[in-house]
């Protein structure tokens, strides 16, 4: 479960809306990556590898330092501290996505792929 504290309210969000919510921006990237494949276009090597490694290194980083919490109270400034980390991690991963349109668009922008035939 997911709670968001904004101001007095909270947001409580389950595993499986989370779940469904993830899967659903996955298959959207990987629908825009299809669409590029079957429109012969050519995405940047570079950005994909980016891209990717800030997705899935992000994710599995946060998941790495969340099993590192410490359940004592006397490990306050510690826990602190992971969970900025934590939340610098995101930020860069959800910085990252903003990488995918960006090579959407230079692949949409640059001229089809040669194919020989």
């Amino acid at each position: 479960m997911l709670d968001i504290n904004v101001h007095d309210t909270y947001f409580v969000f389950s595993q499986i809306d989370l779940a469904i919510l993830i899967s659903i921006l996955f298959g959207i990237i990987g629908i825009g990556y299809w669409i590029m494949l079957k429109a012969n276009r050519k995405l940047s090597k570079w950005l994909n590898l980016i891209h990717i490694t800030l997705t899935f290194g992000g994710i599995l980083l946060i998941w790495i330092l969340a099993q590192l919490f410490r359940e004592s109270i006397m490990e306050y400034n510690f826990n602190n501290n992971l969970t900025f980390g934590i939340y610098l991690i995101a930020l860069i991963a959800i910085f990252g996505q903003l990488i995918y349109p960006i090579n959407i668009i230079s692949g949409i922008i640059k001229k089809r792929n040669k194919t020989s035939g």
